[in-house]
């Protein structure tokens, strides 16, 4: 019979170390905010980058690409990996691995040998499956989408903060007297660095379970063979489209909104940058928001509530990048970048806040495939961006009714029902919640 410290956390508070789980809680999320150091800590320096390797408009298009296609594969591998290995474990090789490319990255001498350093980069952006999971395991049922959704959000905070602190770290590589085209070199060992220091905490503060780690426990991971049964769940192609719509505009948004503002509003670089940067640090509090309404929903309308949810923030989201691309000024553009940004990460939130129950014996594979299918609305959104026939204001119009249309799929999707369980603290095997 399990204590009460070995099973799923009842209470979320984000003030606690005093526990295993809210130690998992805290290194999880930094473990990902950390990894966006690495996995976009070149994003700031291309100027540098694009004069120092002489690269084209159409070659730095290559290269985003690139960064965010070889996340795919990587998040459907570690979301697998996450079951039968655990995620303490999991996390640990991916830090050391990607850290690898991202401190390597300065031996680019050209074109080609950069684009295959950013290529492998992108596999610690498959660190966020690691996050979704390991919060999964550490919190009650009625808690998961609001752990996962403050765990996600803190985690992509780091695309923010990265855009500012990296510049920083190059100009004070300069300031010691290396050139630019050196500056840039040095500065990818910090990350690195960085991804070595957080690998120790998780290996040395974290367990995969309340109860311990897998291999202590008599986990079955390892020997379980994956249920592929789960790509025949429509609910998870439905849920990988939708994620694809919400994180997948993100990290879009997050490489064009600058270029945006700059040619269509006439601001500076800096002034540019800073609006860009109000968007990323939204996830502060957006995310966490569509996670705590999902669970508060989920618990009296069921999964199908949660649907409703997600179908509704993804409605508003589409509504509001119409609007954005048809703003006339910047103040209109603003107010309605900060609307289409809310709904945005509530809706990343949200689709998490249902990803736990779809199939609760292959979280890490569902996950995985979700996350991926972020990545790879990334990646068809880039190509949409990357078009020479079409605009930017274009673009972002023709994605909002794309969003739109996401949204009706989902509210027709079935996803299922919630009932609500009493819970017994001395059985620790009986699920606070039962999915029927």
């Amino acid at each position: 019979m399990q204590n009460a410290t070995q099973q799923p956390l009842q209470k979320l508070n984000i003030f606690s170390l005093n526990s295993l789980q809210m130690r998992t809680f805290h290194i999880t999320w930094l473990m990902f905010f950390v990894c966006f150091f690495g996995w976009f800590g070149l994003a700031p320096l291309m100027p540098t980058i694009r004069e120092d390797l002489h690269l084209t408009k159409s070659q730095v298009g290559n290269i985003i690409i690139a960064s965010v296609s070889s996340t795919i594969l990587a998040r459907l591998l570690i979301g697998r990996l996450c079951d039968t290995w655990g995620p303490r474990i999991t996390a640990v090789r991916l830090l050391l691995v990607g850290s690898i490319p991202v401190m390597l990255v300065g031996l680019s001498k050209d074109y080609t040998t950069f684009l295959i350093f950013r290529f492998a980069i992108g596999i610690i952006g498959a660190s966020f499956v690691v996050t979704q999971f390991h919060t999964s395991m550490m919190f009650a049922p009625h808690l998961k989408g609001t752990a996962n959704a403050v765990t996600g959000g803190w985690g992509n905070l780091g695309g923010g903060v990265t855009n500012m602190v990296m510049p920083l770290v190059f100009a004070a590589i300069v300031s010691f007297g290396y050139t630019k085209p050196e500056a840039w070199r040095y500065a990818m060992i910090i990350p690195g660095l960085m991804m070595w220091g957080i690998a120790f905490l998780y290996y040395r503060y974290t367990k995969d379970t309340p109860a311990g780690n897998y291999k202590d426990i008599g986990h079955e991971g390892s020997k379980q063979k994956a249920d592929w049964s789960v790509l025949a769940d429509r609910r998870v192609w439905v849920l990988a489209l939708a994620y694809a719509m919400c994180f997948g505009m993100e990290i879009t948004f997050d490489n064009v909104a600058a270029l945006h503002f700059t040619d269509s509003f006439g601001l500076s670089q800096s002034h540019a940058g800073f609006w860009a940067g109000v968007f990323g640090f939204m996830n502060i509090f957006a995310r966490a928001l569509g996670g705590i309404f999902s669970d508060k929903i989920g618990l009296r309308f069921g999964l199908k509530g949660k649907g409703w949810l997600l179908a509704i923030v993804l409605l508003l989201e589409g509504i509001g990048l119409v609007l954005f691309s048809r703003s006339g000024g910047m103040g209109m553009a603003i107010v309605s970048m900060l609307g289409f940004a809310l709904f945005l990460k509530m809706a990343n939130g949200a689709t998490y806040g249902l990803v736990p129950f779809i199939n609760e014996k292959n979280v890490g594979l569902v996950s995985g495939i979700v996350g991926a299918g972020g990545n790879v609305g990334g990646m068809l959104f880039g190509f949409l961006f990357k078009s020479s026939s079409i605009t930017y204001v274009q673009a972002f119009a023709y994605i909002g009714f794309i969003v739109m249309g996401v949204a009706l799929v989902v509210l027709v999707t079935r996803f299922g029902k919630i009932t609500e369980a009493k819970q017994e603290p001395e059985k620790a095997d009986q699920p606070v919640l039962a999915i029927n």
